[in-house]
């Protein structure tokens, strides 16, 4: 719309926009569809079961399985992005927070701050790749420096929402 308003909007571009639309959403369909196929497999397999079994069986607080849980997702936001990552690992990860006795909405708020710690967290962290493709002139370790503060106050934030549930489940709380 707006190339179509500042008339830059020709029959080549829009069969680029139409191309390059196509290509993203058949890539996020295989992805879509590979995770329901590898979620029906885990479910088939019983794996959240039998982890669920395991991790109760373990003789460790419940907030250390918490606290692994995010490790897990901090170090694959380095290698996916959130979507997948997701995708992935929810069904197995689900049962073994509900089986905990955790709020399951702030489970997903965890979820999502560790996916932000990792997609920033060098030297994999996917955005970082992404900003380099967008400013090439910019060297590596100059980004990597320029994520560290928010690396920082994300890691703050997460220990907050998981040491305080309230403080992430006041605003849901009235809905």
């Amino acid at each position: 719309l707006i190339a179509l308003a500042r008339g830059r909007l020709n029959i080549r571009s829009f069969l680029d926009v139409i191309y390059d639309s196509a290509r993203t959403s058949v890539a996020l369909l295989t992805i879509l569809i590979g995770a329901i196929l590898f979620s029906n497999f885990i479910n088939v397999a019983r794996v959240p079961q039998e982890l669920g079994l395991w991790v109760g069986s373990l003789e460790v607080a419940p907030i250390v399985v918490i606290l692994t849980i995010v490790g897990i997702y901090v170090v694959l936001g380095c290698f996916l992005e959130s979507i997948s990552m997701m995708l992935l690992t929810v069904p197995i990860f689900y049962p073994i927070v509900a089986e905990l006795g955790y709020d399951l909405i702030w489970f997903g708020i965890i979820v999502i701050v560790a996916s932000e710690i990792g997609l920033i967290t060098p030297p994999m962290g996917m955005n970082i790749f992404v900003i380099r493709g967008a400013l090439p002139e910019i060297p590596m370790m100059t980004m990597y420096r320029g994520v560290v503060p928010f690396i920082v106050a994300d890691i703050f934030r997460a220990g907050v929402i998981i040491f305080i549930p309230a403080l992430s489940l006041w605003l849901p709380s009235f809905m």
